[in-house]
């Protein structure tokens, strides 16, 4: 290896040792952890820089960049490295001192390694990636970088439409990410190999002829003269039209985290996780989570059980949390929540769901799951307030279906409930969004009756609307930010004004403009990049906090860059889209058909629902023919039996 690329490659961590003492929590700079991978440098000849753009209390305990972690550094030849984005305290010393943005394993700097893999599950991160960027000394832009610099690559659910940051990144890659980062590797390595031929773009042409990876550089957008897009055309030979997403069939071949990393500062989750299953066939309207992760794919009771023990073995961690978009829907919930509460009785591991279907809780259910643990409250999501708005959504519970669920909740000993709802869905009136207050009022009232008792309470938690792509209601217009706060003000008014159970209901929610700048980069094409960038060097970082993000900043770069395309912030957000209009994203297949999405949209304005496709007829959603899938349901009639040998509980040699 020549003595200039092992130089680029050599830790920093002398010079940033002298920084940590005047920033806050140094630790999470550290590196270190139980679980974490360092492997030489000179043994590998691929290597990823891997970054979930938030802070490190956030990125850790993401589930996407440790599987991703796993699955790399398991390769012969391969070594994959995390960073996280640096707080403002850290940025300015490290700009000061001339210290790059390094990965916490081995703190060498980010732009010495082949690939710089980002993860985005919300649009929140694209100031951070720029900050890193800047840092790690990698031009913002594709086409100023050269044969040295990092492969730039999006991944996750932001990533299904990257077009905002089409000029920042090099390449993105949708759907599952196991496989395709494999896949990735050994084309990158056949080019390295090679003597890197051709340079740059010919490695990326590499990747984007294999029709799965995204090379937006590799594409042309044209333009109408009312702003609309006309098309969008590959401008070299062999690039694919449209680029289609990666589904992992067989979730038990990739059973990680196996070695799941323990953080050494608190993080926002203090356990291990396991993904039970893959997908959702719900057919939530506005859920893209949904959408773009078909068909459903089950994790088996014994490949869960297996994971379970490996992880908290590794771990030393007192909880699990089985993961997944609708954890109660996996078809052997029952049998796996009472095989691990059965087996690890003696060891008080608590389980957890993260959020529980109204219609798919049982209290059997919910005493398996809290039988070793500590009982806290239970989290539903009727999501609409009234009866109306969830047919438009198809979130097929009633109130009597809620009801039912919180009164056996509050019988069996609950105290607290927590009812998630969403403001500015399509077609909402006022008096939509004020039902819910009823709601929480006819909860509070049958949780007094059913107990006994009056120290019962129900906290109200709404987010505001985001239409996403790849959902019917992709072509919806957005509520404007006032009309959201003036709606959310007139119910939180009707819950406090009531003396007999406003006391009792919490209430929380988020202003309307977080939604409308999210909305922006959401469905926003390239132009939008112009915003970004302006945002970011007005010194926008961690929009996705509350006491970091800036409405007017957000505003004020929109109105001083946008004008020059002749389009504006509500032409992307509050403007109902036709169906004439070729959306940004629309060569980005997510396997969905467009045609069914717009009768599905059709449907939401005619108030009518439609059933789970796992359960029922195929609906035609275009997903499993294209895409050569199916959903597949364990069934396997399997019980998680008790381990039989145990020679040592899970949290032996190992302390927290």
């Amino acid at each position: 290896m020549p003595a200039e690329v092992a130089a680029a490659a050599e830790s920093v961590f002398p010079q940033l040792e002298a920084l940590l003492p005047h920033v806050q929590k140094p630790i999470q700079y550290v590196g270190g952890e139980l679980n974490s991978t360092v492997k030489p440098w000179e043994s590998c000849d691929v290597r990823w820089a891997l970054m979930y753009p938030d802070a490190y209390e956030v990125g850790l305990p993401n589930q996407g960049v440790m599987i991703l972690y796993e699955v790399l550094n398991e390769q012969q030849g391969t070594l994959a490295e995390r960073t996280y984005s640096v707080w403002p305290d850290l940025e300015a010393l490290m700009r000061e001192h001339g210290v790059p943005q390094f990965t916490v394993d081995s703190h060498r700097p980010v732009g010495a390694f082949d690939v710089f893999g980002l993860s985005f599950s919300t649009e929140l991160g694209y100031t951070n990636m720029l900050t890193a960027l800047d840092l790690a000394g990698i031009p913002l832009e594709s086409k100023n970088r050269t044969l040295d610099d990092p492969i730039v690559l999006a991944g996750g659910h932001a990533a299904f439409n990257p077009e905002p940051i089409a000029e920042f990144i090099d390449a993105a890659i949708i759907g599952d990410g196991e496989q395709a980062v494999l896949d990735m590797t050994r084309i990158i390595r056949e080019w390295k190999a090679e003597g890197r031929p051709g340079g740059r773009e010919e490695v990326l042409l590499r990747l984007a002829k294999t029709g799965s990876v995204y090379i937006p550089a590799f594409y042309d957008v044209e333009y109408l003269a009312d702003g609309r897009i006309a098309r969008v055309v590959p401008n070299r030979s062999g690039v694919p039209w449209r680029v289609s997403k990666h589904t992992v069939m067989d979730l038990d071949e990739w059973p990680y985290p196996k070695q799941p990393l323990v953080p050494l500062a608190e993080t926002v989750h203090e356990r291990m996780s396991v993904e039970i299953f893959r997908g959702c066939t719900r057919g939530c309207r506005f859920c893209q989570a949904g959408m773009i992760t078909r068909p459903v794919r089950e994790r088996s009771i014994t490949g869960i059980g297996e994971m379970v023990e490996k992880g908290l073995k590794a771990t030393g961690f007192e909880e699990v949390g089985l993961l997944s978009l609708s954890s109660a829907d996996h078809s052997e919930i029952g049998d796996i929540a009472k095989g691990l509460a059965d087996r690890y009785t003696e060891d008080k591991i608590g389980l957890s769901l993260p959020s529980t279907r109204v219609d798919a809780f049982n209290v059997d259910l919910a005493n398996e799951l809290t039988r070793n643990g500590r009982r806290s409250g239970l989290t539903f999501a009727p999501e609409g307030g009234s009866e109306r708005m969830r047919k438009v959504i198809n979130k097929m519970v009633t109130e009597e279906d809620l009801i039912r669920t919180v009164s056996t909740a509050y019988g069996n000993g609950w105290r607290q409930v927590k009812l998630y709802f969403m403001c500015g869905l399509p077609t909402e009136t006022d008096e939509d969004v004020l039902q819910i207050a009823d709601m929480a009022m006819n909860v509070i009232a049958e949780g007094r009756k059913v107990s006994g008792q009056n120290d019962i309470r129900c906290t109200v938690s709404i987010g505001g609307f985001v239409p996403k792509p790849h959902t019917p209601f992709q072509w919806a217009p957005q509520l404007s930010a006032q009309e959201t706060d003036a709606r959310l003000g007139k119910l939180r008014d009707k819950i406090r004004g009531d003396k007999k159970y406003g006391r009792s209901i919490g209430f929380r929610y988020h202003d309307g403009k977080p939604g409308i700048v999210e909305g922006l980069l959401s469905r926003g094409d390239r132009r939008i990049g112009a915003v970004i960038r302006a945002v970011y060097e007005d010194g926008g970082r961690f929009d996705g906090w509350r006491e970091h993000f800036s409405y007017d900043r957000w505003m004020r770069c929109a109105d001083k860059t946008l004008p020059a395309f002749g389009v504006d912030v509500d032409w992307y957000t509050t403007r109902e889209k036709t169906y004439e209009e070729v959306l940004p994203w629309d060569h980005l297949d997510s396997g969905l058909d467009k045609d069914w999405l717009w009768e599905d949209w059709q449907d939401a304005l005619d108030e009518t629902e439609v059933e789970d496709c796992r359960w029922t007829p195929c609906f035609d959603c275009g997903v499993c023919p294209q895409m050569d899938t199916w959903p597949q349901v364990s069934n396997s009639g399997k019980k998680l039996l008790p381990l039989t040998v145990k020679k040592d509980g899970p949290t032996s040699g190992h302390t927290h």
